[in-house]
């Protein structure tokens, strides 16, 4: 049914074709106006008398018959007004109604007004508010319910739990705007709910379009929150280990009790004082030879998620790493010590091929040529998941080299003869990303005398003055365009020699970190040999996790992209054995307590409430009917009617 309206100032009526009916008034005037009635003259002696009688008693006639007139067409054109059914309303009460609402369910909201979570009011408010049958879309951090009632998602809006994930506030009004449909009659509005924290900021903000845009930022009694930002070893002996643990406090308070847990026993306790700094560091001593389940821990009344922090220590993995070549440059003993590393050389003529597969790294040290036999073994090392760094001699058989570069889109095109300096650091690279605090431009450059020209689609780690590339390479391969020996080149002198190479041998066995931080893209290597069809699962009481894994011959790698969503102490499992122990946090952007202005992100309407939002837009879509009042004064003039005909003679 599609509904009409025209306006009488500010009337409106819901069937205004029905004023074609006021044409009936012409009836009643018909009526009064031209009567057939006929008089008869009748001889009468008194006639002075007579005539002031007759004279009387037509004005009265007239009167009342005039009055009759006008009694009876406003009673017509009354009953005309309540079948057109008239009305008040605002104009935008009668087009058709979208909403589209964004909940905010991040940590954040964890702060409480009067005693409960930000989060925990808003359902309620929207419970209250919402009409158990009106169609509307709600989406939050990480749930979308499109074209719903509250009646159908109220359990869901009660049972929602805080999530790490927060969206920009531009992505809030890109995907709110998706929710709604694309017929241009309809008003649209989105409505916002949110503490507005100032890491909601980012990316352009632009004007909506054809949308209603309606902000209710929901804050807390108090904002004040001590969060656990870190936890990292700072330093170790033969026999303890050193763990730093960094707190910061937005209200400065003068100390928090910290507790540092070992499983479910307590370990140590003691207390962070802030005095007038906002941050502070505290630091536990620990048994290094042990394995240790941690969990630390403080008492705050501010957000709940970031008051603790868990981690592993546990026995290392040693890496195991092959050098095969040149025995009298041994600077890579010096690199690989055996605290960390299981580090063996063999010169090319002792090497046992079959000792190949257990590696993590294989280093190919100096060697002039290598052998079509090692080049097979070397590509079935690395499709089972080994890393290989080549360092070429000086003057090498290219074809011999080739022939296994060739896999990587890499060859030697010819030796160049001209002393150069390594000056260009890729500080983006993934052997340098953690290694610098800031670019570095002014340190002692190491050289080298004789390189090779090479073809390539590797990135670049390192290169020469003039863009030419000494170190290429990534993930599972890195090659050298030069001989790292003495007589050609300082590099293994230079302090990048170190960071350069560690970070290769990590990077073939990444080992579980003290603590891994959810919602990062992260990979995880297990050292264990699956059997046939056997997978490693997470699990923790009450919850169990298979995460994305990928088995190769000597390790499991675990890819971990944002699907965990719960902190905690994860056993790593096979079967029903534990493997190993690793440790997830929630990373603690959400601890400072920054807010935006939302004045600035163009609202049509905010409120400071939930409750007096939905009280402004159900005023503006309020219509008030006065069909009513009609029907009441078409009965008062009936009843004026009878009045007239009894008592106006």
């Amino acid at each position: 049914m599609y509904i009409f309206t025209i306006s009488i100032q500010e009337m409106q009526f819901k069937y205004p074709e029905l004023f074609w009916a006021l044409f009936l008034l012409l009836i009643p005037i018909f009526i009064h106006l031209f009567q057939l009635r006929r008089f008869k003259k009748t001889p009468f002696t008194n006639v002075k008398f007579l005539k002031k009688v007759v004279s009387e008693s037509r004005q009265s006639n007239t009167l009342k018959k005039w009055l009759l007139l006008f009694t009876r067409m406003s009673l017509l054109a009354a009953l005309v007004f309540v079948f057109s059914q008239p009305f008040f309303a605002e104009k935008s009460a009668l087009k058709q109604k979208e909403t589209v609402i964004y909940l905010d369910d991040s940590f954040s909201m964890q702060l409480k007004s009067e005693g409960t979570t930000l989060l925990e009011n808003a359902v309620q408010d929207l419970i209250k508010k919402l009409p158990k049958t009106e169609r509307f879309s709600l989406f939050t951090n990480t749930k979308t319910f499109r074209n719903t009632s509250l009646q159908d998602i109220q359990n869901e809006l009660l049972a929602l739990g805080f999530h790490n994930k927060q969206l920009k506030i531009n992505e809030v009004f890109l995907k709110g705007q998706t929710l709604f449909s694309s017929d241009p009659s309809t008003e649209k509005n989105l409505i916002v709910l949110s503490d507005f924290q100032q890491r909601m900021a980012g990316g352009s903000v632009e004007k909506l379009s054809r949308l209603q845009l309606h902000l209710v930022r929901l804050g807390a009694d108090a904002v004040t929150n001590v969060a656990i930002d870190s936890a990292y070893i700072t330093s170790e002996t033969s026999e303890n280990l050193t763990l730093s643990v960094e707190l910061s406090s937005t209200n400065q308070k003068e100390s928090v009790p910290v507790s540092l847990f070992n499983g479910d026993k307590l370990a140590a306790k003691t207390s962070a004082s802030f005095d007038a700094s906002p941050t502070v560091t505290i630091s536990f001593s620990l048994p290094k030879n042990e394995v240790f389940n941690g969990k630390i821990e403080i008492d705050d009344s501010g957000l709940s998620y970031d008051n603790r922090l868990f981690f592993n220590i546990g026995e290392r993995e040693k890496i195991k790493v092959l050098s095969v070549g040149n025995q009298k440059n041994d600077f890579l003993k010096r690199i690989f010590t055996e605290d960390e590393f299981a580090y063996t050389a063999f010169e090319l003529k002792n090497l046992n091929y079959s000792t190949l597969a257990a590696q993590h790294l294989i280093v190919l040290n100096d060697l002039p040529q290598i052998p079509a036999s090692l080049t097979t073994s070397l590509k079935a090392f690395i499709a089972n998941g080994g890393h290989l760094t080549i360092i070429p001699a000086v003057g090498i058989d290219m074809d011999s080299y080739n022939l296994l570069t060739s896999n990587y889109a890499t060859s030697f095109v010819q030796s160049l003869r001209d002393e150069r300096e390594i000056t260009n650091i890729s500080f983006s690279h993934t052997l340098y990303q953690n290694v610098f605090e800031k670019n570095v431009t002014n340190f002692q450059y190491p050289k080298a005398s004789e390189f090779y020209q090479i073809k390539t689609s590797a990135p670049t780690a390192l290169g020469f003055q003039g863009g030419i590339p000494f170190l290429v390479g990534d993930e599972s391969f890195f090659l050298f365009t030069a001989s790292l020996g003495p007589e050609n080149s300082n590099f293994t002198k230079s302090p990048l020699v170190v960071p350069t190479f560690y970070n290769m041998a990590m990077g073939s066995l990444k080992l579980p970190p003290l603590y891994t931080v959810l919602g990062e893209s992260t990979t995880i290597d297990i050292a264990t040999t699956l059997a046939p069809d056997h997978i490693l699962k997470l699990k923790k009481p009450d919850f169990e996790f298979i995460p994305q894994q990928r088995s190769l011959a000597h390790k499991v790698s675990l890819f971990f992209n944002g699907d965990l969503q719960e902190d905690g102490i994860y056993a790593v499992m096979e079967d029903q054995k534990t493997t190993k122990n690793i440790s997830f946090n929630h990373n603690r952007n959400e601890s400072k307590l920054a807010y935006l202005n939302t004045e600035q992100l163009g609202s049509d309407l905010s409120a400071t409430s939930i409750a007096s939002l939905f009280d402004t837009i159900e005023k503006d879509n309020s219509v008030t009917e006065l069909w009513k009042w009609f029907v009441i004064l078409a009965l008062l003039l009936l009843f004026v009617e009878v009045l007239i005909q009894k008592y106006l003679k």
